[in-house]
């Protein structure tokens, strides 16, 4: 069952099926005690954005200091929490990070020789998985809080 709340203008809504399953993250709904304020989904959903936040900074000092376990580690990290809320382009991401960190392919099927190779395909995935994120938080903001959010996302894109 998919939420009923508009689409952020800024957001596809094709593209929303993708950013989220909605199987996963009505399970996190679910745990809350009221449904008009959602205070414990709210909650996990806030934490996972700071965590987000600061897993994101310490990739990109990992990857200036071409440090490849410490990116995977990361990249685990992220995906499992993004999975618990069920944003799939943004675990998707963090699983090929993973593997590349591991000197993998992104499926962590095959072994991949060239580091280099691995840092320069992390940097372009972690491009696409902060635009994936942001989608994500934009929308779940906006789920929360409605117009606030849409307000403060106008403000964001006029500066």
């Amino acid at each position: 069952m998919e939420s009923s709340t508009p689409v952020p203008s800024n957001i596809d809504s094709d593209d929303l099926a993708d950013l989220i399953d909605w199987n996963t993250f009505n399970q996190i709904l679910g745990m809350d005690d009221d449904e008009d304020d959602r205070e414990f989904s709210r909650s996990i959903v806030w934490n996972f954005f700071e965590q987000a936040e600061n897993t994101f900074t310490q990739m990109d000092s990992a990857l200036d200091r071409k440090d490849l376990n410490e990116l995977s580690s990361l990249g685990h990290f992220l995906k499992g929490s993004s999975a618990a809320l069920g944003l799939t382009k943004v675990k998707n991401s963090c699983e090929k990070i993973q593997h590349l960190g591991a000197k993998k392919d992104e499926t962590g099927t095959s072994s991949l020789d060239d580091p280099e190779a691995c840092l320069s395909q992390i940097r372009s995935i972690l491009e696409v998985v902060r635009k994936d994120y942001a989608d994500s938080e934009v929308y779940l903001r906006h789920y929360y809080d409605g117009d606030a959010a849409e307000e403060s996302d106008e403000k964001v894109n006029n500066e």
